[in-house]
């Protein structure tokens, strides 16, 4: 596999890149980006994969996630793929909206025409593109970890309960804990893999959990001030689940926060510090 390099930039003393390559998973161009630390020639470094949440690309997070000082200082590696597959002839939601299709790929990989073809998100973020980075990145496969917003938490939450040797470490801010249960997930869960509620369970964080998915530990922030918290985020969901399931939680209610970048930012620095104490162990 190769890749275009589309831009670099120095930061911190390392090197924040945007990279395209044409994906097998999606059968379009997809655009990423990864930011090396400073780092001695020859060494493997921790790597931090971040996925993003409804309308994003990898550029939300990269020009306002405020997390290169941190991954500087800590000597991780911050990937960040696109939400979705895009092009002239992928298909998107048929009124437009902003909740499926286009930037709302849900991080599954969808049985429904019309997105069948293109829609393959799991496989995209969690096969192609780590052996793409792997084979381009001073990466260690051996210390990876997840993180993600809104719809990006729902994936990081359900990469990390399905493949919990992989991941090391596992962290969300706001995240749809129970897509199953709430409007913007029972619209996407339909339409990627259809009616028949057994198969959304795979991709739905608290129902994983019931299902006996196992993991060592989450840390979860969300802000009160979320205009989304009640209906679409559901964090009780998540701390219920947990604590019948013995899975060690912190969920932090950040008062006067709201979903925005504003919030992420805030508290990426510790997101990222509980993430390298668990990488670098």
């Amino acid at each position: 596999m190769t890749i275009q390099t589309v831009s670099t930039n120095k930061s911190y003393g390392g090197v924040q890149g945007v990279y395209r390559h044409a994906s097998s998973a999606t059968k379009t161009d997809m655009t990423f980006s990864v930011y090396v630390p400073p780092h001695e020639d020859g060494a493997k470094l921790p790597v931090v994969w971040y996925l993003s949440g409804l309308t994003c690309t990898h550029a939300n997070v990269t020009e306002k996630g405020e997390f290169r000082r941190a991954c500087a200082e800590l000597g991780l590696i911050f990937v960040a793929p696109d939400t979705s597959p895009r092009g002239a002839d992928v298909p998107g939601d048929p009124n437009n909206a902003y909740d499926f299709g286009l930037g709302a790929g849900f991080y599954v990989d969808a049985t429904q025409e019309p997105f069948a073809r293109n829609y393959h998100m799991w496989s995209y973020v969690t096969d192609e593109l780590p052996r793409l980075v792997a084979e381009t990145f001073p990466v260690d496969a051996k210390r990876q970890s997840v993180m993600g917003h809104s719809m990006g938490g729902h994936g990081a939450l359900t990469v990390a309960l399905r493949n919990p040797h992989r991941y090391r470490a596992a962290s969300a801010f706001a995240p749809i804990v129970a897509p199953s249960q709430v409007p913007w997930g029972t619209k996407a869960l339909t339409g990627y893999l259809g009616p028949n509620k057994d198969t959304w369970r795979a991709h739905d964080t608290v129902a994983l959990i019931e299902d006996g998915a196992k993991y060592s530990g989450f840390l979860v922030d969300y802000g009160d001030a979320d205009n989304f918290l009640t209906e679409q985020l559901r964090p009780e969901l998540l701390e219920a689940a947990c604590t019948k399931a013995n899975i060690p939680l912190t969920l932090r209610r950040q008062p006067g926060y709201d979903h925005s970048y504003y919030f992420i930012s805030t508290f990426m620095s510790d997101h990222l510090h509980w993430h390298a104490a668990r990488l670098t162990a």
